[in-house]
């Protein structure tokens, strides 16, 4: 589930509890959590509703001022309207992780790690390619890095996101950056 910056604000803020989504198949589930450049989000609830069931008090919590621009923010959308009930549950685990310097155990558990990434890929050995890369071109657009290892923008980003799993690189406005985790890791190679 992607959230705008007012609404992820919002939850930050603690001023929305309640998001909207049209979807055939829900992508959160009660009882769930959600990474989110906001922290973590806990999702309460995911229930189907109709659009006359949204209440007055759902609008208010979804941040809308009124009932008709709420409706209005789900034209065009087709599938099941949902109701998804939602608070910031904290920070995300990974910001610690990459300041985190590895310890010898953790080094090689991550050097395991990104080998079976490497395994796994039809395409061959990435995970290393990709922290120079980044090391090398902080801030870059990911389009203009997916060009230069040969990639659409999507399935590079998808890789760069498992590398944030495990806390080697970080988001910017603009590009990527590795962390102190992924630059102590280098240079213990």
């Amino acid at each position: 589930m992607l959230l705008d910056k007012p609404t992820a604000d919002g939850i930050a803020e603690g001023r929305i509890q309640v998001v909207f989504r049209t979807w055939k198949k829900p992508t959160v589930k009660s009882g769930g959590t959600l990474r989110t450049r906001i922290g973590v989000l806990a999702i309460e609830s995911v229930e189907a509703i109709s659009p006359r069931e949204i209440s007055e008090r759902d609008v208010v919590q979804a941040g809308f001022e009124s009932r008709s621009d709420l409706l209005r923010s789900l034209e065009g959308r087709s599938g099941t309207l949902y109701r998804i009930r939602v608070h910031r549950a904290g920070e995300d685990p990974r910001i610690a992780l990459r300041q985190q310097l590895p310890s010898a155990s953790e080094r090689s558990e991550l050097s395991a790690r990104l080998q079976r990434m490497d395994s796994a890929s039809q395409a061959g050995p990435w995970t290393r390619q990709y922290l120079e890369l980044i090391r090398a071109r902080p801030a870059q657009r990911a389009p203009d890095l997916a060009k230069l290892v040969g990639l659409e923008t999507q399935p590079f980003k998808q890789r760069v996101r498992r590398l944030k799993e495990l806390g080697l690189t970080e988001s910017l406005e603009v590009g990527y950056r590795l962390s102190p985790r992924a630059l102590a890791y280098l240079e213990s190679l």
